[in-house]
């Protein structure tokens, strides 16, 4: 299914022009879109007339421009040139020094059997033939020597770059001459142990890829890419079959879904977004091109979301989605019947796991990032625009004060686990709800964002009833919930012991938050006994503020059993912290308006 998805969308992809040059957006069958650095421009003769960078500006930098040229051969081991194009060590017979602490003077190292091999492969192929690009090609290898890289018009940058070839006085290169193709052809016609079979995802009978083309771009991958499909070791193969034969995939299929992947990961393409670890790329289906092009936009911002350019345009539209309002109202123009797939991709070594895979309409998918948002609400908003999936999963990773966040101390299981429950709109993990209620009583900072996970992960419960207990979106003074009761109570204590001690070094919630969400009959106590005195001394300087706050203190006890628990679950722990989140938001707030109320009068 997965891969007949990404074969529609080849098939889709390989008929759209590119707005910037025009030709199609992805190669033909055997071509692949590969970073080629520089362009050898040599004469008829087979001498070397110039050497052309073939660079794009990306910022203040310059990186190598996407080029289609003869699909590369996968290198799992051993020597193999590529067809017309390579990196230098094959191409020129050099290589860069990886240790040029040592020897400074020489950047670069001979690499003759490389450079033996793709001589002698082209000249295999071309020795017959009578056109004259691919004549001065041989004529170039006959003569070249390693030690001319030192030597105008060649410079040490070539060492790091793949290289292909051009004839003097032409536009076009070498791979792409009418002969190199014919031959190209018939290469791709004759490759050898090739077996026929069905394919398993087009149904068709056709020649079974032994190797399926590298994948890349996925975050934290290697940089030769990796696979999804592979058998490399005996002990996965069966029933006499080698390598890709035991999972039968013609090599046009296999072509089609990984050279539509590798298009989607291109961060440049704007399919493609981090989730963790996780690479996760999206595309959309429908009539209209534009329609397509505007749902994927438009997801793009959802999870997320950016302060420019178009972005900002969307993101009203964003908002009223999280506020819940349905897709027919926010983006009319969106056919809410669109097909709309994700897939998210991990590395594992030189293969490729699937973290998440979802085939679903774009309303379904819209009315499950409502659901989502809906989930996550307090009141009021602890955000100024809807967070991202990223921003969500930052509060995972430990807080340190004046430091932010680092990416790689998300939990990876947690990524795709999160993004499978908002696309999907099943349940959020537990797990989440216990990494929350450990990260805030290991490092005590409890976010409003952190809050309002916990308070998704307990609502989502109630909504599908797997648990009884109401999580409300305020603060709900009558809540039947002893552990939310419990939470605002140590809200109240906070606050009396703050109101009689100004700028204490250390608070309650600093020493005490972590043992009384989990052992409230080992803390409470103590805490209550404080609080009286705290009290005393502020019935001397604020009387009537000291009755307010016995008042809720007295309020709230009366909820509560005749005697503390002596623990609390993860969930009824997730109560606690929303209780105390609430209650502690109350105050905040009755400050924030009596200050005001002064600022007014004076």
């Amino acid at each position: 299914m997965m891969f007949a998805a990404l074969n529609h969308c080849y098939d889709r992809l390989a008929e759209e022009p590119d707005p910037d040059t025009g030709k199609p957006k992805l190669p033909a069958f055997g071509y692949s879109d590969e970073k080629i650095g520089y362009v050898l421009v040599i004469s008829h003769d087979g001498d070397l007339v110039d050497v052309v960078p073939h660079f794009e500006s990306v910022g203040k930098k310059n990186r190598p421009r996407q080029m289609p040229v003869p699909r590369p051969e996968k290198r799992t081991s051993g020597v193999q040139p590529n067809f017309l194009w390579d990196k230098s060590a094959y191409v020129l017979g050099v290589q860069p020094n990886p240790d040029k602490k040592t020897n400074s003077e020489t950047p670069w190292l001979r690499s003759e059997k490389t450079f033996e091999a793709f001589k002698q492969h082209h000249i295999a192929l071309f020795n017959e033939s009578d056109d004259e690009g691919l004549l001065a090609l041989l004529k170039f290898l006959q003569w070249w020597n390693p030690e001319y890289i030192d030597q105008p018009p060649c410079n040490h940058d070539m060492l790091h770059s793949n290289l292909v070839f051009q004839l003097d006085g032409e536009r076009g290169y070498l791979h792409e001459r009418e002969a190199a193709k014919t031959h190209w052809a018939e290469q791709l016609d004759t490759a050898d142990n090739t077996a026929v079979s069905e394919c398993l995802v087009t149904g068709k009978q056709g020649k079974i890829a032994r190797l399926h083309p590298s994948i890349k771009g996925i975050y934290g991958g290697q940089s030769s890419g990796g696979s999804i499909v592979s058998f490399n070791a005996e002990s996965f193969e069966s029933y006499g079959r080698v390598q890709g034969e035991n999972a039968p995939v013609s090599e046009l299929a296999a072509f089609k879904y990984t050279t539509a992947l590798n298009y989607l990961l291109n961060r440049d393409n704007r399919h493609c977004f981090s989730v963790g670890d996780a690479s996760t790329v999206f595309w959309a289906v429908a009539e209209d091109h534009n329609q397509s092009q505007q749902a994927e936009t438009l997801f793009a911002q959802i999870m997320n979301p950016s302060d420019e350019g178009e972005a900002a345009q969307l993101r009203p539209l964003v908002e009223r989605i999280s506020q819940g309002q349905p897709l027919s109202e926010v983006a009319p123009n969106i056919d809410p019947n669109t097909r709309f797939y994700l897939l998210g991709l991990t590395p594992n070594a030189a293969r490729i796991s699937i973290r998440f895979w979802l085939d679903s309409s774009f309303g379904e998918l819209a009315e499950r990032v409502a659901a989502h948002y809906t989930d996550l609400a307090l009141d009021p908003i602890p955000w100024q625009q809807p967070p991202s999936i990223w921003r969500l999963l930052v509060e995972l990773a430990p807080h340190r004060s004046g430091q932010k966040a680092k990416s790689e101390d998300i939990p990876t299981h947690l990524a795709g686990e999160l993004m499978r429950a908002v696309l999907t709109g099943e349940r959020y993990p537990y797990s989440l709800l216990a990494q929350l209620v450990l990260r805030i009583r290991s490092d005590g900072h409890i976010s409003p964002l952190r809050v309002a996970m916990i308070k998704a992960v307990l609502h989502r419960d109630y909504r599908k009833q797997w648990i009884m207990e109401e999580i409300p979106m305020s603060l709900d003074e009558n809540s039947e919930s002893e552990a939310y009761q419990l939470g605002r109570l140590f809200a109240v204590l906070e606050r009396i012991q703050s109101s009689a001690i100004k700028n204490a070094n250390a608070t309650i919630t600093d020493r005490y938050f972590a043992s009384a969400s989990t052992v409230p009959y080992s803390v409470f106590p103590r805490l209550l006994s404080g609080a009286k005195n705290h009290l005393s001394k502020i019935r001397k300087s604020m009387p009537g503020y000291a009755v307010n706050l016995d008042k809720d203190l007295a309020g709230i006890i009366t909820k509560l059993s005749h005697c503390f628990p002596k623990h609390l679950s993860i969930e009824h722990q997730g109560h606690f912290t929303i209780g105390y989140y609430q209650q502690r938001d109350k105050y905040f707030t009755a400050s924030k308006e009596s200050q005001q109320a002064s600022d007014d009068t004076e």
